[in-house]
């Protein structure tokens, strides 16, 4: 039999793609992959990440997956983006190339023919045009080896139609960013549960963006750690320091618990109110400025409170004023 890798988001394309290519009897391995700027979701079960959709869907079709996750070498091809950016720090094209370079890997890995996508020729501005897709195909090594389902007529056909490993005539000329197609299709195949397309990249995201791009600009190198930190609190950069501020009691037990020796953490002592974390240069007043901002976000503090300081596992009191100056906390402000 032949055996294909299927890039399976958990999507309502990637789930057709795969529905498809195992009608023609391919069997079908899943590859999905996730990052620290997955905002995936499943409609309303705001809980299930794309991780488990794709597993869902591996479960109810009868094949095996594997998960992926984007880790420290990802951070490289955001920081470069050779391709260039969307209208955040998205390297949509840069992002595909890593992910159809290590699919391969695990085609060549278990013995596989070609990958499939679920992919649809215009759907998305920058990773989905016919030159790109050119582009993507070659910097991967995949010419010809990327079979897109959906999009399949409108595309030249690929090495498995030529060969006669698949069947070019079972397969769509779906194209632009209409979802109608897709979702009549699904209703033909009896697929009724798959999430809205609201998912996506925090990339993306304008607000998202600008804490990235402060963390790459400051730091060479930068740990997956870093990039978790980046989705909790408010940020702020000051005077060459990184100050994070929990902005609930989840946050706030999250901060906690991520911290490591070499952050400065910064508790409240006996008032409710935020902790704070100081991610980069613990020195030039990081604590004062932290621990003013900790004053200020606190409804209870006043204008001064008494505050602890932990760094390296040694922890010192002292007292902080709150920070008055709104010129000084916007332009410090990340987000």
């Amino acid at each position: 039999m032949t055996k294909a890798v299927a890039l399976l988001s958990g999507g309502l394309d990637s789930t057709l793609a795969v529905k498809l290519m195992i009608d023609q009897g391919i069997e079908v391995h899943a590859l999905n992959f996730t990052s620290a700027f997955c905002t995936c979701d499943s409609g309303a079960r705001k809980e299930v990440g794309c991780k488990s959709e794709s597993r869902r869907v591996a479960e109810e079709f009868g094949i095996p997956i594997k998960v992926l996750f984007k880790g420290d070498d990802y951070v490289d091809v955001v920081r470069e983006g050779k391709h260039g950016y969307g209208k955040g720090i998205n390297p949509c094209v840069d992002c595909r190339i890593y992910i159809f370079e290590r699919a391969k890997e695990y085609m060549k890995e278990i013995g596989a023919s070609f990958i499939i996508t679920g992919e649809v020729l215009g759907q998305r501005p920058m990773s989905q045009r016919r030159e790109t897709m050119g582009i993507i195909e070659r910097e991967s090594g995949l010419e010809g080896l990327i079979v897109r389902p959906l999009c399949a007529l409108q595309m030249e056909p690929t090495i498995p139609e030529k060969t006669g490993l698949i069947d070019r005539e079972k397969m769509l000329s779906v194209a632009g960013r209409g979802r109608r197609v897709q979702m009549d299709l699904a209703d033909d195949l009896d697929i009724n549960d798959y999430p809205c397309p609201s998912g996506g990249c925090l990339l993306t995201d304008k607000i998202f963006s600008k804490k990235v791009r402060d963390l790459l600009d400051h730091n060479e190198e930068v740990a997956t750690k870093d990039l978790t930190m980046l989705r909790i609190g408010r940020h702020f950069r000051h005077e060459g320091s990184k100050v994070i501020v929990g902005r609930d009691e989840a946050e706030n037990a999250r901060l906690q618990a991520i911290v490591s020796e070499r952050h400065m953490l910064i508790e409240p002592v006996g008032f409710p109110g935020p902790v704070a974390v100081v991610t980069e240069g613990a020195g030039n007043g990081a604590r004062e400025f932290a621990g003013g901002l900790v004053i200020r976000y606190s409804a209870k503090a006043g204008d001064s409170g008494l505050l602890r300081a932990t760094l390296k596992g040694v922890s010192v009191e002292f007292t902080a004023h709150s920070l008055a100056n709104e010129n000084l906390v916007e332009e410090a402000n990340l987000c």
